[in-house]
């Protein structure tokens, strides 16, 4: 089993006139896997919707977390704090890991 990571897809918000938007954190996420994909290769990529609930998240990681970016450990756990994620994807997976 590989490491799960769950994105969103961008979403026309009818609340907003139809407009579209994208989530800022997933984007940065979406950035290194295009600039890396030999990497991303080692990830399996879940993009999902963005209205709530997001049943595929939910059924990973609960309810209460379905904030994304989320990458769920193959071994148990998860992280979906952007920057904690960007420090596993560099440990766990070889991206580099952003300028301090």
């Amino acid at each position: 089993m590989r490491d799960r990571l769950f994105l969103l897809h961008d979403y026309a918000d009818p609340a907003h006139g139809g407009e579209t938007f994208y989530c800022e954190a997933c984007m940065t996420v979406e950035g290194l896997l295009a600039t890396y994909p030999d990497r991303a290769m080692r990830l399996e990529i879940v993009r999902v919707p963005w209205p709530r609930p997001r049943k595929d998240v939910v059924a990973a990681i609960g309810v209460e977390n379905q904030n994304l970016p989320a990458l769920v450990l193959a071994e148990g756990g998860f992280v979906n704090d952007l920057p904690a994620l960007l420090a596993a994807l560099h440990e766990r997976h070889g991206f580099p890991r952003p300028h301090p």
